[in-house]
């Protein structure tokens, strides 16, 4: 991945320090996109320390803010012309419903509003450096999307609210890598796996316990991810949903294309660029 560009999502600790750590070793010059500054300069150092690679970076962003995701577009703009790979890893699960800034509701705007946002916004750069590479961390999410309901405004449930996230980040990759053939970047969804991260330390206890006890850790997910972002078998693979590097499929609802336009045009009503 020498000479390559990549931007990764919530790279400070988990799935995404360790994709980013498997970047490194490859020779990439690999944003640290993350909301923490002390979490993500430690991070940076230990990537560095561990793969002799200095081009690493650290550019702050929080996802559920939109004006947070306008600015580290900006500033990857004025200093890098080129992104081969962007890997939308960065979640959170909450217990209780909260909002964001915005106005929106925390996981939600977090897990697919954000990374819908960012991911637009540097389309022009992904088209420019072509043959690129856009990737979706989510999960086999069999949660329909209630759009009278999206906020969690009229009845809320941390779990249900958590899986549609997943079914957002299914039914975004699948749209937009239609929307986006013929362009040179393709667009896929990747499933971890059970990791070993703190995505959900607000879960129920019994879950928390079920979680970990069933987790590999993280630089598994890392190989996978690293094999997806840059084999040439991959190349001209898109629309796709994976886990350890095979194709899976995901609930048959993510294949609607008409929940898809939907989502999207719902999506694209919510952002209001500053």
């Amino acid at each position: 991945m020498k000479g390559k560009v990549c931007i990764i999502t919530g790279a400070n600790r988990g799935i995404g320090k360790a994709t980013a750590t498997v970047f490194a070793q490859l020779g990439a010059t690999v944003i640290l996109a993350c909301r923490n500054k002390e979490g993500g300069e430690i991070a940076k150092a230990d990537i560095i320390t561990a793969t002799g690679n200095s081009n690493v970076e650290l550019m702050l962003v929080d996802l559920s803010v939109q004006e947070s995701i306008q600015k580290i577009v900006t500033d990857f703009g004025n200093k890098y012309d080129r992104l081969d790979v962007l890997i939308n890893n960065a979640g959170v699960y909450k217990s209780q419903r909260e909002l964001t800034p915005d106005g929106l509701e925390m996981m939600f705007a977090t897990n697919h509003l954000g990374p819908f946002f960012l991911t637009n916004l540097l389309l022009d750069k992904l088209k420019a450096s072509q043959p690129s590479r856009v990737l979706v961390v989510t999960a086999p999410s069999t949660t329909p999307v209630d759009f009278d309901n999206l906020q969690g405004e009229r009845r809320f449930s941390s779990l249900q609210a958590f899986g549609v996230t997943k079914m957002c980040n299914l039914l975004f990759t699948y749209e937009l890598s239609r929307r986006l053939e013929g362009t040179g970047v393709t667009v896929n969804g990747v499933h971890p796996g059970l990791s070993k991260t703190k995505l959900m330390r607000e879960a129920p206890i019994i879950l928390r316990w079920l979680t970990q006890f069933a987790s590999k850790k993280p630089e598994k997910a890392a190989e996978s991810l690293a094999y997806l972002a840059s084999s040439a078998e991959m190349a001209n693979t898109t629309g796709r949903f994976f886990k350890d590097r095979k194709e899976i499929k995901s609930n048959q609802y993510s294949y609607d294309q008409n929940v898809q336009h939907q989502l999207w045009d719902v999506s694209t009503a919510l952002i209001k660029p500053r």
